[in-house]
């Protein structure tokens, strides 16, 4: 009788052990992926600012590239794959899927501007004109900032897949539907450069 209490307390105590572990699994890995969705939401503000800012970029050089329509165009298309492939990643930030197509369109976006940004270098009085500065200025910092979001969230990936993938926690993951999160990356080498956005003399 002494025998089958000490195996029950063993195989009870083996079974809490193991509940806490998993607990402690479970409770880390949901605050490493609620860490990298807010790291996402930041990235999300400022893909929003530079989607405002691009169509008063646009308006502003409308009247002195009036010949320039087709690139203007191009450069608003551009902005709006990328607005809702921003709002699809927003979704569900992490899912490989949604930020492919955020890196695609982002990349997309960030070329055409960067045309754009050439073309308009050969508009002397649209060089000068203040609102052109002021927009070009708030760009470059929107640039900067979505850079910084970028980083930060996928140092905040970088961390959750780790710690998902190591052991034992990886033997919970799959359990708990903890899966995999992308990076935000941007493929194409000449996509990764912010677009110059430049007015000097």
């Amino acid at each position: 009788m002494m025998y089958v209490l000490i195996t029950l307390g063993v195989i009870v105590g083996v079974v809490l052990l193991v509940a806490m572990i998993a607990i402690g699994i479970y409770n880390s890995l949901v605050s490493l992926r609620n860490r990298y969705k807010n790291a996402y939401a930041q990235i999300d503000v400022q893909l929003k600012r530079r989607y405002d800012l691009i169509p008063n970029l646009v308006e502003c050089a409308k009247g002195y590239m009036a010949h320039e329509r087709d690139t203007l165009e191009a450069v608003i298309k551009a902005r709006n794959v990328a607005a809702s492939a921003g709002a699809k990643a927003a979704q569900n930030p992490g899912d490989p899927q949604a930020m492919a197509a955020l890196g695609g369109a982002e990349g997309q976006l960030t070329g055409v501007l960067t045309r754009f940004m050439a073309v308009s270098e050969a508009y002397p009085d649209l060089k000068a004109n203040q609102n052109m500065m002021a927009l070009q200025e708030e760009l470059t910092s929107t640039e900067n900032k979505v850079s910084f979001a970028r980083q930060a969230y996928n140092d905040s990936v970088m961390v959750y897949n780790t710690q998902r993938e190591v052991f034992p926690n990886i033997l919970f993951a799959g359990v708990f539907n903890f899966q995999a999160a992308s990076l935000f990356e941007i493929e194409q080498a000449e996509q990764r450069e912010a677009p110059k956005v430049s007015f000097g003399k």
